[in-house]
């Protein structure tokens, strides 16, 4: 009896994440989400030295890992008919690379902009101003993607993130959840 108990507990409870995949689904579906995701993998933390945010050779990228996640992140969205109105990237090569591996079409966006080293936690501040006011200043439009870096999301919503994790907030910057795996 109690082994039949366990069984069906634990098939009940592997249900509950797609549950909740599914919701977040359509609640995607409903359209003027704000949808942030952290950059797909690469390898490493902060950037080399000699970063130069106009030579992707000077910075931390996507590996092979990244790449294939970015592809999949991209093909999440269609499988699922997930309206994208939007894509805005970091100016960080590993940033606009995801979002082009995953969207094709972006438009870079300052205030997403890493600001994780030194020489950059000076535009912190401005940047979150310039990024929330971007965000009050939206019209009732369809979801917009933000793909940014680690800092950003946790600098905007108190939560840190994996690469290539997806949160999903509404227009008030209420957090409505997040996909890890896709």
């Amino acid at each position: 009896m109690n082994k039949i108990f366990f069984i069906i507990l634990s098939v009940v409870f592997s249900l509950i994440p797609n549950i909740a995949k599914t919701e977040l689904i359509d609640t995607l579906k409903e359209n003027n989400k704000l949808i942030f995701i952290r950059h797909a993998l690469a390898p490493g933390n902060g950037d080399p030295d000699e970063f130069n945010i106009l030579d992707c050779n000077t910075q931390r990228n996507l590996d092979s890992i990244g790449k294939e996640q970015s592809v999949r992140l991209g093909q999440y969205f269609k499988v699922n008919n997930v309206p994208i109105d939007v894509v805005l990237s970091s100016e960080w090569c590993r940033c606009k690379e995801t979002a082009k591996l995953a969207f094709q079409n972006y438009e870079t966006f300052k205030p997403l902009n890493s600001f994780y080293d030194p020489k950059f936690y000076k535009n912190k501040e401005s940047q979150l101003i310039n990024l929330k006011k971007f965000i009050n200043n939206l019209k009732d439009e369809g979801n917009i993607v933000f793909v940014t870096h680690y800092v950003v999301i946790a600098a905007m919503f108190g939560i840190g993130v994996t690469s290539g994790e997806i949160l999903i907030a509404d227009r008030n910057l209420n957090v409505l959840g997040s996909i890890e795996e896709y």
